[in-house]
């Protein structure tokens, strides 16, 4: 892959741990997509979901994706943007299921719209030294968070902190349409996730990151705090 455009700024090898990213909705989908382009391969994603109608407003699928699981879709698309992906099928791989406990390692990106389960995800791995460091995304119809904490006790016990709260309770602070379907808008998305994955960036090349970062795209303005 050519990667003229970016690799003065942010060279991929210097990320060697492996990324997994578990959800492939609105949020994992765009973020696999710009991760790929900034020349990663070494690279999981978990998804049990198909692609429906629905998905195409708000996420980097296509029409002709309707019907498949979301990460085979996935795997065409990016194979498409570097046919580099299909010569490392040792390092890039998918998931067409539920994650379900597998061992995680090098950079989790928590992209699930669940919160308990990315709660559970956390507790499951507070002692796992192998994570280097965790991400999470969390979108309401127009505005947004990424969190992103190094992984050691005190950063855990932080992130675990701001998910005390029920699938529910996020559920009933979610903007509805006409016809009860949450509202999702793909300006807010592409906003949230590209902050994010700076904020990725940032931390892989050990320079100064956010914990968090607020993003609302339609007032605009960003807000950034370290705790």
């Amino acid at each position: 892959m050519n990667l003229l455009r970016s690799y003065n700024f942010f060279n991929p090898s210097e990320c060697q741990n492996k990324i997994h990213i578990i959800g492939c909705g609105a949020i994992g989908s765009t973020l696999a997509e710009n991760l790929v382009r900034l020349g990663l391969t070494n690279i999981t994603i978990y998804d049990h979901d198909k692609v429906e109608s629905h998905n195409i407003a708000n996420q980097m699928f296509r029409a002709i994706d309707i019907g498949k699981y979301k990460v085979e879709a996935m795997e065409d698309m990016l194979n498409d943007i570097n046919p580099d992906l299909q010569e490392e099928k040792s390092r890039f791989k998918i998931v067409a299921d539920r994650y379900e406990k597998q061992p995680l390692y090098g950079y989790v990106f928590l992209c699930v719209d669940n919160i308990e389960t990315r709660r559970s995800i956390c507790e499951d791995n507070k002692f796992n030294l192998n994570i280097k460091g965790m991400f999470d995304f969390r979108m309401a119809a127009t505005d947004g968070q990424c969190f992103a904490v190094e992984w050691r006790k005190n950063h855990i016990e932080w992130l675990l902190s701001t998910m005390q709260f029920s699938h529910e309770d996020a559920l009933e602070e979610t903007p509805v349409s006409a016809c009860n379907s949450p509202i999702s808008l793909v300006p807010a998305i592409r906003n949230c996730v590209a902050v994010g994955v700076a904020n990725f960036m940032n931390l892989v090349q050990g320079k100064p990151y956010k914990k968090m970062i607020e993003t609302y795209t339609f007032t605009p303005s960003i807000n950034a705090f370290d705790k």
